[in-house]
C-alpha cells in the first residue's frame, strides 16, 4: 500500500490511518465540521468531515485508528483527503498504532550511540557533567520523542534525529572555524531542545502539555541546567553560557527567543538548528515530488513551493 503522502491528486484512498489531530469547527453558515490530520508511516495529510455531531467527536478522537475511503484532491496547492467513508478500525483487524506512526529512518539505538560519542570530545568537566546528568535523566524520552508537532522532525525519535544531525554539522563547522569552543557547541546542541520531552506529550498524536503551553521548552531547559548545576555543586561561567545558548537558540525575539545570541557559539548554534530544520522539511517535501514539478507550499518556509530539478 502506497504511503498517504506519496499519492497524487485524483488518486483513490482505501486504507488504515491514524488520527493525529482532531479539531471541531463551524462553517460560515453555522454547520459543525471536524478538521482531521491523518497519518501513516509516510507522514500526514489534512481531511475534513462535514455535518458532524457529538457522536462523531467522541468516535474520531486523536490516537484512533480508522479505515478511510476517499480521494486525494488539491486544495490551494496542498494535497487534502476528501473523505467518502470512514469508520473506526476493529480490534480483530489487528492494526497497531506503531504501524502507522512515522519514525526516524535510522534506528534510535544507533542514533543515541552516535550522540554519546560526542561526550568524549567535551573536555570541560563542568560542561560535560551537566550535559551527561540531564541526558541520563531523560534518556527514555529522548529515544522516542519527536522534535515538534508539525513542520520538522515531527515523528517518533525525531528529536534524537535532529540532535545527531546537528552534531554532525557542528563538528564540520568547528573543523572549519577553530576559534569556536567545541564544548559549548556540542553541549548546546545536545541540550537546546531536550525541554521538548516536557513540552510535548509524546510520539503518538503529539500535542503540547500544560507545562509546554505555559512555559515552553526553552524556559524548561534553562531551569533544568540550573537544577543540574545545583545538584552537582557546579558554580561557574559554564552554567551561564549553557543557559544563554539555550535561551538564544531561536535567534530573534519574534521567533520566540528570550535573548538574541551574544556569544559566537550561540550565533552558530542558531544557524545549525535552522539549517537542519529547513533541510528536514525540504527533503521530505521533495521526496514526495516528481522531477520537473513543484512541492506543495511549505508554510514554515514563507509559504513557498520548491521546484525539483530534472537534472
Amino acid at each position: 500500500m502506497e504511503g498517504i503522502t506519496k499519492l497524487q491528486a485524483g488518486e483513490q484512498v482505501d486504507q488504515y490511518l491514524l488520527i493525529k489531530q482532531a479539531t471541531k469547527g463551524v462553517t460560515t453558515v453555522g454547520k459543525p465540521f471536524m478538521s482531521l490530520v491523518l497519518q501513516d508511516k509516510s507522514g500526514d495529510i489534512e481531511a475534513k468531515l462535514w455535518d458532524t455531531n457529538e457522536e462523531h467527536e467522541q468516535m474520531y478522537k486523536a490516537e484512533t485508528i480508522v479505515r478511510v475511503g476517499g480521494e486525494i484532491h488539491d486544495y490551494r496547492g496542498k494535497n487534502q483527503l476528501r473523505i467518502k467513508q470512514i469508520r473506526v478500525a476493529k480490534q480483530e483487524e489487528g492494526i497497531s498504532i506503531n504501524e502507522l506512526v512515522p519514525s526516524s529512518s535510522t534506528p534510535k539505538e544507533q542514533l543515541f550511540d552516535e550522540l554519546t560519542q560526542f561526550f568524549f570530545e567535551i573536555k570541560n568537566p563542568n560542561i560535560s557533567r551537566i550535559t551527561r546528568h540531564i541526558i541520563k535523566i531523560h534518556q527514555p524520552e529522548i529515544l522516542v520523542f519527536p522534535a515538534a508537532t508539525k513542520n520538522h522532525h515531527d515523528y517518533a525519535s525525531g528529536l534524537l534525529d535532529h540532535v545527531v544531525s546537528m552534531l554532525r554539522l557542528g563538528k564540520a563547522i568547528c573543523d572549519l572555524y577553530p576559534t569556536l569552543n567545541r564544548d559549548l557547541i556540542y553541549a548546546g546542541i545536545i541540550l537546546h531542545d531536550i525541554g521538548k520531552v516536557k513540552e510535548l506529550s509524546g510520539p503518538v498524536a503529539t500535542t503540547y502539555t500544560v507545562e509546554g503551553n505555559l512555559l515552553g521548552h526553552i524556559s524548561i531547559m534553562v531551569d533544568e541546567i540550573g537544577q543540574a548545576a545545583k545538584e552537582l555543586e557546579i558554580d561557574g561561567e559554564e552554567v551561564t553560557l549553557l543557559k544563554h545558548i539555550v535561551l538564544s537558540h531561536h535567534g530573534k525575539e519574534e521567533w520566540g527567543s528570550p535573548k538574541k545570541p551574544m556569544i559566537q557559539e550561540a550565533e552558530i548554534l542558531h544557524y545549525i538548528d535552522n539549517i537542519d530544520a529547513k533541510m528536514n522539511m525540504l527533503s521530505r517535501a521533495l521526496g514526495k515530488t516528481k522531477p520537473g514539478e513543484f512541492t506543495e507550499r511549505l508554510f514554515a518556509l514563507d509559504n513557498r513551493a520548491f521546484y525539483k530539478p530534472t537534472i
